[in-house]
């Protein structure tokens, strides 16, 4: 499929993860092969879409940059001719660090971005939920953009959306649109789930796509699901419910020059003055 000016078609794959990476990686390929992404420009995965998303499994499912996974991905993207946000998947480096990455491919399968999770998702909350992903997972250590045909695009990782660094920095570097491949749980999922996305979306005047694996209360963490696009003014384009499908949307890069000349956030920033200094 060609690009349609500045108009771009995002499909969000909210996939119900299984215990087996190999059943995972054929499920995904056989959607790719149904025809449902015909008209599609992008294919955006959740986060630890290949393996049950439990700490003490992320090393045992863990793969270098090049694994049966990401060979998977390139070889979809190149025969469909759709760019891939891969969600993510656990990475293993050559010193045996393990991450929460996140591949970009292009309509050739090539390679275009890459992302580990900065943010590690250790938590207490109120006693109604407790994760520590720094069990077994190493942070990453910068913020990613990739480029496309319409423009440059960013990546972040579920619990990197609740920095405002994370969206702020790759906008400012030239970021319309942001993909959060996500696994929000049930105790953060409905209250905090929709008013992030909508929250960053606002805040840099661009478009949010935070794409979640599908709820499943019998596996080990249950997922909120309710994949999410939201547009540079802060509404809510698309939202899928919490069972397995995929949600489209479109999206126009025009309205994000739109908003940003009616409203010029970026424009007026104040950054001379953005340091506290005692008195």
């Amino acid at each position: 499929m060609e690009s349609n000016g500045n108009r771009i078609r995002i499909a969000c794959v909210q996939h119900k993860v299984l215990a087996d990476k190999y059943e995972n990686i054929e499920k995904f390929a056989e959607l790719v092969g149904s025809g449902q992404f015909d008209d599609v420009d992008i294919i955006s995965l959740p986060e630890m879409w290949n393996c049950p998303y439990t700490t003490e499994l992320f090393p045992e499912y863990a793969e270098p940059e090049m694994g049966d996974t990401w060979l998977a991905m390139s070889t979809l993207a190149g025969k469909t001719g759709k760019y891939i946000v891969g969600g993510s998947i656990p990475e293993i480096d050559d010193s045996g660090k393990v991450y929460n990455t996140c591949y970009v491919f292009d309509r050739s399968g090539r390679q275009i971005g890459k992302h580990r999770k900065v943010h590690l998702f250790d938590i207490f909350a109120h006693g109604q939920q407790v994760f520590k992903e720094s069990d077994t997972l190493t942070g990453g250590d910068s913020f990613t953009t990739f480029e496309t045909e319409w423009c440059t695009m960013a990546v972040n990782i579920c619990f990197d959306i609740r920095f405002p660094e994370s969206a702020r920095l790759p906008a400012l570097a030239g970021a319309k649109v942001i993909f959060n491949p996500a696994a929000f749980n049930m105790t953060t999922g409905p209250v905090h789930w929709e008013l992030g996305f909508r929250q960053r979306a606002v805040e840099n005047q661009l478009y949010m796509v935070g794409t979640s694996s599908a709820r499943d209360p019998e596996a080990g963490y249950t997922a909120y699901g309710h994949s999410i696009v939201t547009d540079p003014w802060g509404t809510v384009i698309m939202e899928m419910d919490e069972k397995p499908g995929i949600g489209i949307a479109e999206i126009d890069l025009d309205y994000v020059e739109t908003v940003r000349s009616k409203l010029p956030l970026m424009s007026a920033r104040r950054t001379d003055v953005y340091e506290l200094k005692s008195k």
